[in-house]
């Protein structure tokens, strides 16, 4: 994962390559707490994450906003009581981009 964490994300043009399958089996691996997981016929990225009551969720997700922002690539993020469900895909390209395991790495290490 500190390969991944220490990576900025490159900008995403429409038209950029997905992941191949080889680079996936390289980086889940690497982010082994998320699932691939297919929606709207595309590719995505998510995962759970168990939190003490709705103000640690709130905060985590407030976290990832954060970091969102400064990489300049954005998730969906479902904010509950006790747990924040984060799910990378690149809008772009309608899939999965380098940049989404990146970003999956970052998540974790925040929390």
């Amino acid at each position: 994962m500190e390969n991944l964490v220490n990576r900025k994300c490159e900008a995403c043009r429409v038209g950029a390559p997905l992941v191949t399958q080889d680079e996936i089996e390289t980086l889940m691996p690497k982010i082994p707490e998320w699932e691939m997981i297919q929606e709207e016929g595309m590719n995505r990225l998510r995962r759970v994450f168990d939190c003490q009551g709705f103000e640690a969720a709130l905060s985590l997700t407030n976290k990832v906003g954060a970091i969102a922002e400064e990489e300049g690539h954005h998730p969906a993020i479902l904010t509950e009581w006790g747990k924040v469900t984060v799910t990378w895909w690149t809008h772009k390209i309608k899939g999965l981009h380098v940049n989404d395991f990146i970003m999956a790495a970052k998540t974790d290490h925040l929390a």
